[in-house]
């Protein structure tokens, strides 16, 4: 991730680059993402911070950039950039830091 993405996310908002979701079989074989279309990641790392102004109020990120996170699964949008999947999600939907 050494390229500079070009998307600010706004306000209390954070963009994420999911981790890759594996399934196995029984067998051991894995199985690509796109044939398990229904399980989402909840695990991912944080990319970019919103500017944290919300409302003319200043807060603050309990994350950093490059942190390992597990959020909510349903809550992230899924956007596109370059390629590449990212997930925007407000920082109310981040339950823990991985360490």
């Amino acid at each position: 991730m050494s390229k500079e993405i070009k998307i600010q996310p706004l306000g209390k908002r954070i963009l994420v680059k999911p981790d890759v979701v594996e399934t196995k079989t029984a067998g051991g074989l894995v199985l690509p993402p796109n044939a398990n279309e229904d399980k989402k990641p909840e695990t991912g790392t944080v990319v970019k911070l919103g500017k944290g102004n919300v409302k003319g109020k200043e807060i603050s990120f309990d994350v950093s950039v490059g942190d390992r996170i597990y959020f909510k699964k349903y809550a992230p949008e899924e956007i596109e950039i370059d390629n590449e999947k990212y997930l925007l999600l407000d920082v109310e939907d981040i339950f823990a830091i991985i360490k």
